[in-house]
């Protein structure tokens, strides 16, 4: 298996540059077999991919890794234990944020992960006219400073609300977003202003939910029964809104053939496009724990070099595409 690749998110945290997703547990993906997730959680983390985003609406994520993470100090002690970080996210429902509200969340989040710190806190909001987010976040950075919280992060926050963020003087070091060859919308305003505030993007949606793999060149369009998971479903409306499945499959055609000339999967070269890209420190790919293992096809990322044919082959697709920005919005304005 290849080197693994990492980056410094922040000064005192360094991660894979490919996050293992574990939304994917939270249900319309297959059903999960407990032991056999943990076991291969393990696996992941013997192979270097030690970095685990996950959430407290994920269903079972947090108390997985919290078993997860006993599991491997019982089998390989307290040093191979620091090295995995787990990222969370508390996403409330929209209302009054007071400081009890909040405690309480993360303290649940804190018991289910077995941590006491966690290393990434991702801040989630539903509905921007209701500003109680900026309270959360004052409560969230209390927590920060009595050491419950290692650093803040946002989810599927946009660029104008991350501005009143900065405003208000809080200190935030990341937002994870949709992010892919697909949808390029990070680069319109929200990249510009991160490299300004030093804010790294951790991506998901990257492969699109599984449509940018082999299995979807020259095949037909698919129906929605077809579409056997969540993401698919999610993903195929994302491709209908870009442009349609006739000009996606001609996407697929030319990265099959980068992919051919790399002697990889489209999946590598979906993913090595968007760590290159400015500001991003890492992407998120579901890891169907128990039920199937991309580790050594994901690691073949790691040695991945695009060149400038390459990008060129890829912009002639993309550039017939209609603009996500101008359709949907900002990062995030598909969930408002």
């Amino acid at each position: 298996m290849s080197k693994i690749e990492t980056t410094q998110l922040t000064q005192d945290l360094s991660i894979c540059r490919i996050l293992n997703g574990m939304w994917q547990v939270s249900g319309g993906h297959g059903q999960i077999d407990h032991d056999s997730a943990i076991n291969q959680m393990l696996e992941y983390a013997e192979n270097g991919f030690n970095t685990w985003d996950m959430a407290d609406i994920y269903g079972p994520a947090e108390s997985l890794y919290g078993n997860f993470r006993n599991e491997l100090e019982k089998r390989k002690g307290n040093n191979e234990l620091e090295k995995n970080q787990g990222f969370t996210k508390f996403v409330p429902n929209p209302g009054p944020m007071s400081n009890s509200i909040v405690t309480y969340y993360i303290e649940e989040s804190l018991k289910k992960m077995n941590v006491k710190c966690i290393d990434l806190l991702q801040f989630h909001w539903w509905d921007y006219q209701d500003s109680s987010y900026l309270d959360a976040l004052k409560h969230l950075s209390k927590l920060q400073n009595e050491g419950k919280i290692k650093h803040l992060g946002l989810t599927n926050f946009d660029t104008e609300r991350i501005k009143i963020i900065i405003e208000n003087d809080f200190k935030i070091v990341s937002n994870q977003v949709q992010y892919s060859i697909l949808d390029q919308r990070p680069e319109k305003i929200m990249i510009p202003f991160f490299i300004k505030y030093g804010i790294q993007i951790l991506s998901y949606g990257t492969l699109l939910g599984g449509f940018f793999s082999e299995k979807y060149l020259n095949v037909d369009e698919p129906t929605r029964a077809d579409l056997t998971t969540a993401s698919l479903q999610k993903y195929k409306n994302m491709i209908d809104i870009w442009g349609g499945w006739q000009l996606f499959q001609e996407l697929l055609e030319v990265l099959n053939t980068i992919a051919k000339k790399h002697n990889c999967s489209i999946a590598n070269i979906a993913t090595r496009f968007i760590l290159d890209k400015p500001q991003v420190a890492g992407v998120i790919i579901g890891a169907r724990l128990g039920i199937s293992d991309h580790r050594e096809d994901n690691s073949k990322v790691f040695d991945l070099k695009l060149d400038q044919n390459d990008l060129s082959l890829i912009s002639t697709i993309t550039s017939k595409s209609n603009d996500l920005f101008n359709a949907i919005g900002d990062c995030g304005d598909e969930y408002r």
